[in-house]
């Protein structure tokens, strides 16, 4: 009998596997959501969030249209069959449909990010946070900034998440207090050296669907960030890489910036 893996996990991406000479193929990157809260002072904390790999094609029956329906971003409860060191799915259920969307060498990022980022740099950071909130002002997202300099990587070590994501989410669930679905966009900027993570609090709301529309990552508003409601950022300020801050605080040290104002 071969060993199995039950557990809750983040569908990550879904991806051709690499391979010597080209890509193989298709494949699912999870990550096995831990039961309780990870403290991230804890030595081991990065281990709890280490990927791991399930194929994505070769299924038949009832588990074939269940696995064909898994987007980048789900939640699952799954069993997974291991075979020769590669993972199948046995069972999976999805719990909780928010969604990953990712965008490589994007053009026009809005100016607040471009801004906030400036700030983190001038503080000497390498990764930091911004709330950006509607015309009511009532937040609505939490970016967060990571530097991507050069001989580094930053966009695929997030989209293969050997930085993780998780952590990032779990962090506005927590200030929210709630688990609802998110809709998360991983975003480089062609003309900046850094990498957004954007966690949108409202997987279907007038933000997310803007923001695929203004970057051609699904269906949108066929119009740009005006339409979205959103009009300022209110700067956390800058964080260490151990995630210091809170992406729904009230205070604003660092003023608010025009998110209309793209470049």
């Amino acid at each position: 009998m071969n060993p199995t893996t039950t557990g809750r996990f983040r569908v990550h991406d879904r991806r051709p596997r690499p391979v010597d000479g080209g890509d193989g193929p298709a494949e699912f990157v999870l990550v096995e959501l831990p039961d309780g809260p990870v403290d991230p002072t804890d030595p081991d904390a990065a281990e709890a969030y280490d990927p791991l790999y399930a194929t994505a094609t070769g299924y038949e029956g009832e588990i074939a249209d269940r696995v064909a329906d898994l987007e980048p971003g789900a939640v699952v409860d799954a069993t997974l069959a291991w075979e020769d060191g590669t993972a199948r799915f046995a069972e999976v259920t999805t719990v909780r449909e928010s969604r990953f969307r990712f965008a490589d060498g994007i053009d026009g990022m809005f100016e607040a990010a471009v801004d906030a980022w400036q700030g983190i740099r001038a503080e000497g950071e390498a990764v930091g946070s911004v709330t950006t909130r509607s015309t009511d002002g009532e937040p609505n997202g939490a970016l967060y900034l990571f530097a991507d300099a050069p001989g580094t990587d930053t966009f695929e070590e997030l989209r293969a998440a050997r930085i993780p994501v998780e952590p990032l989410v779990d962090r506005v669930n927590e200030t929210r207090g709630d688990d609802a679905p998110r809709e998360v966009f991983v975003l480089r900027p062609a003309a900046h050296d850094f990498v957004a993570v954007y966690v949108v609090f409202e997987r279907d709301g007038v933000l997310a669907r803007t923001v695929r529309d203004t970057y051609g990552l699904g269906d949108g508003l066929a119009a740009g960030l005006e339409s979205a409601g959103v009009d300022t950022v209110g700067t956390i300020g800058g964080e260490g890489s151990e995630g210091d801050g809170d992406p729904d605080a009230d205070d604003d040290p660092g003023g608010e910036f025009d998110l209309t104002d793209r470049l």
